[in-house]
């Protein structure tokens, strides 16, 4: 199977038409003020009615509550949603039984030990994504194109499916995936001109060498 492709932090039509054009199995709408990605739930649900059936519709959230949650899915039709903050593998699971939808969580990594949360999170998620672990006084949690040292993962089986993410570009997506053999990959900030601003030759670039 070729390695899937999420492009994430969408916020136009033209960037979301050209990752499906280009492929792409997974987009990601964010849910996060802080972020430059950040999207209205009434701008994002009128980009949603433009995925073609096949092409999952994800929704990125940090730390939500039940409230907001429920707020975006009365407006969005998301596939799945993205956990990408600090919750724990007691809010995943509350998460699923809230929303009726499969749960993908984000687990930073940055060194050997942080790959032992990555089994208490399978055990309750549908689907993991494996990012970089941020900085200590970085704003966000993910979207700072921080790559981690792939080798950690290099033979690694997962309980869940999981998708690679942190710091890849289309420049090195193919050794990364060459080490880590993920399900799948993500990107955000490796495929923009600018903060939040998706760049469509990089898209492309970026999905034709996930697929060599």
């Amino acid at each position: 199977m070729p390695t899937a492709v999420k492009i994430c932090g969408l916020t136009e039509p033209q960037g979301l038409d050209t990752a499906i054009q280009a492929g792409a199995r997974y987009t990601g709408f964010v849910f996060f003020p802080k972020s430059p990605r950040n999207i209205a739930p009434a701008d994002a649900a009128t980009l949603a009615t433009l995925v073609p059936p096949g092409v999952a519709r994800t929704g990125l959230f940090v730390n939500p509550d039940d409230a907001l949650l429920q707020s975006v899915l009365a407006q969005v039709p998301l596939d799945i949603i993205q956990l990408h903050g600090s919750e724990i593998p007691a809010r995943v699971a509350e998460v699923k039984a809230l929303t009726g939808l499969p749960v993908m969580k984000a687990v930073g990594v940055a060194e050997a030990a942080d790959l032992d949360q990555l089994w208490d999170y399978g055990l309750v998620a549908d689907m993991l994504l494996v990012d970089a672990k941020p900085p200590k006084d970085a704003v966000l949690p993910g979207g700072n194109g921080l790559a981690f040292d792939w080798r950690l993962l290099a033979g690694r089986k997962l309980l869940k499916p999981w998708l690679l993410a942190g710091g890849l570009t289309p420049e090195n997506v193919a050794e990364a995936i060459r080490l880590t053999r993920p399900g799948g990959v993500d990107v955000s900030s490796g495929v923009e001109s600018a903060p939040g601003v998706k760049d469509p030759q990089r898209i492309r670039d970026f999905i034709a060498a996930a697929s060599e």
